[in-house]
């Protein structure tokens, strides 16, 4: 069995992971020069940790990331905590995994450093997807490449789509659509702690809610740098990029008589390394992949980060599709070659497993974006019932089981 990943990503080598521990060949084709650090910090919620650790990757993120003790959300204005709640030991006891705050360059490194180790996988960089096509004998799957100006035809048993928003596979499968500007646009930064004041951030994922924006942050790399995400509600400006250089004056104006502890954090901000980029998001899929090939992450549900759940959801895809081909992944048995519609059927299994879950994400993601951006008597209604209402446990998103999920439903 042999498994084409298109896509070295977060979820494309998660899946080639997964996969692999199962006794799957993998090749995973990825278009960048080098597997990079791209990007800032992420969350790793314990729906996701579950699975990383299942992987023997548990020592690896511990020695990068950072264990949060908790999340909160923040008066723009007046700095009142809103809602708060635990996460550190008390989120392990409850769901059996931690949750992680990590830089997404950190992540990848261990996974691109696991993926390496493993005999049944080949990362190809620098290797630029174009096409696929099914065999006429209906027993796989070809995709032309090109690499170092030449062209190439890879074979595999099945292909999944792991190249993000802007998917060739999807695009192949369905149409090349645009995906919707969501009206929303991010800036990110990473602030060394040693230039801020002692205690100015807290040991915990904050969200400070403003009318029509909003600004996050948490540590990475084990406490030494603060993430810095800020969100803004703007028209105008639709780059999508994750190496496009913002302008620090403009930050500073863009959050303008927000706390002071913000304006402390904004100010030591280099501008050198201050990024900004639109966000972007498509519609629910009413149907992934067809055949042999189907996808996976954000080239099937790109999701907003207003739930902290986008990377997430790429590493569950993962395990479900490892699932759905075959035993758990940490028992090591070797799955037999199937027949072309043996591995459609799982493969659309796989997708039945994954599509309602993914677009709730996706909705509730959306529906987050106006109610963090708030303002007047529907920010005071909202203010309200955070202080006054119950805690609402996360344990519908973070007592997720991937694996249990494909190999018990």
């Amino acid at each position: 069995m042999k498994a084409l990943i298109a896509g070295g990503g977060i979820g494309g080598l998660t899946a080639a992971l997964c996969l692999a521990a199962q006794g799957i060949k993998v090749e995973v084709l990825e278009r960048a020069q080098a597997i990079g650090d791209i990007g800032a910090g992420i969350q790793l919620s314990p729906n996701a940790s579950r699975v990383l650790h299942a992987l023997g990757l548990e020592a690896a993120l511990q020695a990068q990331a950072f264990w949060p003790q908790g999340t909160q959300f923040r008066d723009w204005q007046t700095g009142e905590t809103l809602s708060e709640r635990p996460l550190g030991q008390a989120a392990r006891d409850r769901y059996g995994a931690p949750y992680y705050h990590i830089h997404r360059g950190d992540l990848i490194k261990v996974l691109e450093r696991a993926a390496q180790a493993s005999p049944r996988i080949r990362l190809r960089t620098a290797t630029q997807v174009m096409a696929h096509t099914l065999d006429q004998t209906g027993a796989g799957v070809s995709l032309q490449v090109t690499s170092q100006g030449q062209k190439q035809t890879i074979r595999g048993d099945l292909l999944v789509g792991a190249d993000g928003i802007h998917s060739v596979i999807r695009a192949e499968l369905w149409g090349d659509s645009a995906p919707r500007f969501t009206g929303n646009v991010a800036w990110r930064a990473l602030v060394p702690v040693e230039r801020l004041p002692a205690g100015l951030v807290r040991p915990m994922s904050t969200a400070w809610w403003g009318p029509d924006k909003h600004f996050v942050h948490y540590y990475v790399r084990g406490g030494a740098l603060v993430n810095c995400v800020c969100v803004v509600e703007k028209q105008g400006w639709e780059v999508e990029s994750w190496t496009e250089r913002g302008s620090l004056a403009e930050l500073k104006a863009d959050f303008a008589g927000w706390h002071d502890d913000l304006q402390q954090l904004i100010a030591q901000i280099d501008e050198a390394a201050l990024y900004k980029w639109a966000l972007f998001d498509r519609d629910p899929m009413a149907q992934w992949g067809r055949g042999v090939v189907t996808l996976l992450g954000d080239a099937c549900h790109p999701t907003l980060p207003f739930m902290a759940q986008g990377a997430a959801m790429a590493i569950e895809d993962a395990a479900v599709l490892a699932g759905c081909l075959g035993a758990t992944p940490d028992s090591g048995a070797a799955l037999q070659r199937a027949d072309a519609a043996t591995l459609a059927e799982r493969l659309q299994r796989y997708e039945q497993l994954r599509r309602d879950r993914t677009a709730s994400i996706q909705l509730g993601s959306r529906r987050n974006a106006r109610t963090f951006h708030l303002s007047g008597i529907e920010a005071e209604r909202r203010n309200r019932a955070l202080r006054e209402g119950p805690e609402r446990p996360m344990d519908e998103i973070y007592g997720y089981d991937a694996f249990r999920a494909s190999t018990h439903s």
